[in-house]
């Protein structure tokens, strides 16, 4: 009986991280999709942002309904917090300080147009910067454009901003106040505060994942307004 012999090729140096398993004469499958950090700036894929949107609108969702889940109050907390912000900045500035007296409309709509663009900005910068960190569990199970993650931390405050502003709305009323054609660069006010918001909470988070210290600066950079945080 003849023994059978096998011929065992042994590589003279281990593959890589990354290496490629077939031989460099075959050609690469066209059914693998092979993803590849790319070194310096890039520019967004918007076509493939947008091919994920239904993930976006998920995770703004699901970020609104796990903010106020097993809450007694709920979504109210979106009016709460501006409308008690504002009571003490007119007790204590308009009031007791004599600000009110260098106002044209009254004081309340004067401070509360102001707290709103700011508490926006400054809750979607927090939430934002911290948002790659807290969604590692997601982002390493599953491909998709990350910068979908703190888009949908912004568009979770967003919908607390347009509930708040329905208050704006109903002070103005209250009050008398006649809006201005002022008022139509309004949605001009909105987007550039929403577009400063997400990147510089884009920015943050990424530094975030690099270096775990801005985890410890970004809430306490953006409560420097002595704001609540959202």
């Amino acid at each position: 009986m003849q023994e059978e012999t096998q011929t065992v090729c042994v590589p003279t140096s281990s593959p890589k991280a990354g290496d490629s398993l077939q031989s460099p004469s075959t050609p690469p499958d066209p059914g693998v999709l092979v993803i590849q950090p790319s070194s310096g700036w890039r520019a967004i894929d918007f076509r493939e942002f947008w091919r994920y949107h239904e993930l976006l609108f998920f995770l703004t969702w699901r970020d609104v309904k796990v903010r106020y889940k097993q809450t007694v109050l709920g979504a109210l907390w979106a009016i709460i917090q501006p409308v008690m912000t504002m009571i003490v900045f007119t007790i204590f500035f308009g009031r007791l300080g004599g600000m009110s007296q260098h106002t044209t409309v009254a004081y309340p709509i004067f401070v509360y147009a102001a707290l709103l663009p700011w508490q926006f900005f400054s809750g979607s910068v927090s939430k934002s910067g911290q948002s790659l960190i807290t969604s590692a569990n997601l982002l390493t199970k599953v491909y998709f454009p990350r910068l979908i993650i703190p888009c949908a931390s912004v568009g979770g405050l967003l919908v607390d901003f347009a509930i708040s502003f329905g208050v704006m709305v109903l002070l103005m009323f209250y009050y008398g106040a006649v809006p201005t054609i002022n008022i139509l660069f309004v949605p001009v006010l909105v987007m550039g505060t929403i577009l400063a918001a997400l990147g510089v909470g884009t920015f943050l988070s990424a530094l975030a994942v690099a270096y775990r210290d801005f985890r410890y600066v970004i809430p306490s950079w953006s409560n420097c307004g002595c704001l609540p945080a959202q």
